[in-house]
């Protein structure tokens, strides 16, 4: 069964990687910092600082836990990809169909079509953003990386 392709993430080295967990763990903190401290200050703080921090901290726990765990998943994401390809992946061709500006993000750029080719998998379409290069012309051939069994592949 062949699934939908996909670019891999871009590859973050294991320092990088454990520097962003450890952002990504500060990031949770606050809000169940907030919580207990709210709960257990002695002596007790007035009901309207009572409820200000705990509805600080429910609401810094919801925003910090769930930002922190989407950035703990896209390094692992990106740590698992780079595997992938270091193990399963094959050499491959991708060759630019078409190109159209990218004005999405704060980095406008080039939306590339490509047509990527090797051995031990079907030929597949994917579309990937790349920097604005005067190179990146339609019949232009990139080199890639594939990994066949569902089609991830990073343009070199």
């Amino acid at each position: 069964m062949t699934s939908v392709p996909r670019e891999a993430e871009t590859p973050i080295g294991p320092i990088g990687a454990t520097l962003c967990r450890l952002v990504f763990l500060a990031i949770c903190l606050p809000g169940p910092v907030l919580l207990v401290a709210a709960v257990t200050l002695d002596p007790p703080r007035p009901p309207a600082d009572f409820w200000g921090l705990l509805a600080g901290g429910v609401l810094a726990t919801f925003v910090g836990v769930g930002f922190g765990v989407f950035g703990w998943r896209v390094v692992n994401r990106s740590r698992r990809d780079a595997r992938r390809l270091s193990a399963a992946g094959v050499a491959a061709t991708a060759e630019i169909l078409a190109v159209a500006n990218h004005l999405g993000g704060e980095d406008p750029g080039l939306e590339l079509h490509l047509r990527i080719s090797g051995p031990g998998f079907a030929t597949f379409e994917a579309d990937t953003v790349r920097a604005d290069d005067p190179t990146f012309v339609p019949g232009a051939v990139l080199a890639a990386v594939v990994e066949p069994a569902d089609r991830l592949f990073k343009i070199a």
